[in-house]
């Protein structure tokens, strides 16, 4: 809902052909998203870096003393970043290894010397975990302690001279410890191994390996934009691939056709068609509806497309229309004239009703319409803001998120707004509930307790969770950032295998 238009086409950096699915921009490099790897000290038996294009994971292998006091000594698969960066991975030894001490994690130096100035997300073989780092080349390491022990997702994040490790068991929220420090603009930054026995060489994986360049301190929302990742992740593996990098612009909602073959997202207001098998990209014709924000939806058997474009003879505001898959230059309009905006987010499996978020009266609630004459019927009356409806595919439920309760939770009710319920309680804001197509899960997407829980904007640390679909605790699946437009729209697979969406990174 309430998605903006920007004013650049985007256009697809790298694009790859693909057998559902290939690993993205690092495909064809021996050491994946780094230039290089190496050793850093002097170890005494050589460590090693592989990469695995096929399902993005790295494995290094290292020795060395140690990483701590005024020297270093490890295997290290690094590239140069530039100013603030986020790096995130999930990682885990192999076997039970020699010293309990031995080490792996982010690492982020001024040099390659052993002695180099440095922060450093460490995680031990016994489970300690902390935020290391050293402040001058030589000098002492020092280190902020971590509560969590054994975590399995790590991610390093610099803002400014801020350095923040943020760190949870896959399927938790982060918890995260900062430090300041001054450290130079330009920094290595790459993932590590240490034996913490110079005799010995331990291994670690790392997956779901992620570099990202954040918004910048001065842009503006809604003006500045970041570029995209076109994402998909296998549920059975948790497993991630990267399909498509877009550069200086934002793609955003991508929907799975129902044969499986397709992601249709929105950019610049229009509509494109990704092609899962040839990684081909084209323009889905909306005719004059060239104002397209995030809000479509396909009719269950995959003959038609809903829309919400920004119609000039409702002054601007979202408007519901729907045309062939195939395209038209006609699309069919189905809300009135001169209503208030309205954003699409369900269509019930028979294509009779479409259920959007409209704004009536300076009041955003949900809204049943009747697809042949346009006639509506409220099923919420909040003050608050009710939003992202969608039927289950039994048609028995619509799911929803609400923040009537204070933060932005999912709830679903009956198809005539009775039996309104909340399913989601914690203290975080999770938006748009997406139901699986057997009907037993629903993904959503989940913004820090910081965001206001009437918003949900661009750039931000997300989570997408999954629950079962009558409620309870949600577990993360993934964790991004993005947030507007990563996950707007139903993007299941057709088999309930896979999910697609969307993340950011400049």
């Amino acid at each position: 809902m309430r998605s903006t238009l920007p004013t650049l086409i985007a256009a697809p950096l790298v694009v790859l052909c693909l057998t559902l699915p290939a690993q993205g921009r690092a495909q064809g490099h021996p050491t994946g998203d780094f230039q290089a790897h190496q050793d850093i000290g002097p170890v005494r038996h050589p460590g090693s870096t592989a990469y695995d294009p096929q399902t993005g994971i790295y494995r290094l292998t290292g020795s060395g003393t140690n990483m701590w006091g005024a020297s270093d000594e490890f295997q290290y698969a690094w590239k140069t970043v530039q100013g603030d960066f986020i790096l995130r991975a999930e990682m885990a030894f192999e076997g039970q290894g020699t010293d309990p001490h031995r080490k792996m994690g982010w690492v982020v130096r001024e040099s390659l010397r052993p002695d180099a100035a440095h922060v450093n997300a460490s995680i031990h073989g016994d489970g300690l975990t902390s935020l290391q780092f050293r402040r001058a080349s030589g000098a002492e390491t020092e280190e902020v302690g971590s509560e969590v022990k054994g975590p399995t997702v790590v991610q390093l994040e610099r803002r400014g001279n801020t350095f923040t490790l943020s760190v949870a068991h896959a399927g938790e929220p982060f918890q995260s410890v900062s430090t300041e420090l001054e450290l130079d603009s330009e920094l290595f930054a790459g993932l590590y191994v240490c034996s913490h026995n110079p005799d010995v060489v331990e291994a670690a994986t790392f997956k779901n390996v992620r570099i990202i360049k954040p918004e910048a301190a001065g842009d503006t929302p809604y003006r500045d934009y970041l570029g995209s990742r076109l994402e998909v992740l296998d549920l059975q593996t948790g497993l991630r691939k990267v399909l498509a990098n877009f550069a200086a612009h934002s793609i955003q909602a991508p929907n799975w056709t129902p044969d499986g073959k397709t992601l249709i997202y929105n950019s610049n207001g229009y509509l494109y068609r990704y092609d899962l098998g040839s990684g081909q990209i084209s323009v889905l014709n909306t005719g004059f509806a060239n104002r397209n924000n995030n809000d479509h939806v396909l009719l269950p058997d995959g003959s038609r497309i809903g829309i919400s474009h920004h119609n000039d003879a409702d002054g601007g505001v979202s408007s519901i229309y729907h045309l062939p898959i195939e395209g038209s230059d006609n699309p069919v309009k189905v809300t009135g004239e001169g209503l208030g905006a309205s954003y699409l987010h369900g269509w019930s499996a028979d294509g009779k009703t479409m259920l959007f978020t409209g704004n009536r009266n300076g009041q955003y609630d949900i809204y049943a319409v009747d697809v042949a004459t346009g006639s509506e019927t409220r099923l919420t009356n909040q003050k608050t803001l009710d939003d992202g409806s969608e039927f289950s595919p039994d048609g028995k439920w619509i799911y929803f998120n609400s923040n009537r309760t204070g933060t932005m939770q999912i709830w679903r009710m009956r198809p005539d707004g009775s039996g309104q319920e909340q399913l989601t309680t914690d203290e975080l804001n999770d938006w748009f509930p997406h139901v699986s197509p057997d009907g037993k899960q629903v993904v959503m997407i989940t913004f820090p307790k910081e965001v206001p829980s009437g918003d949900h904007p661009f750039y931000k640390h997300c989570m997408l969770r999954i629950m079962p679909f009558e409620g309870g605790q949600p577990r993360a699946i993934a964790y991004v950032y993005g947030g507007q437009g990563t996950i707007n729209v139903p993007s299941w697979s057709p088999d309930g295998r896979y999910i697609a969406f969307v993340t950011n990174s400049n």
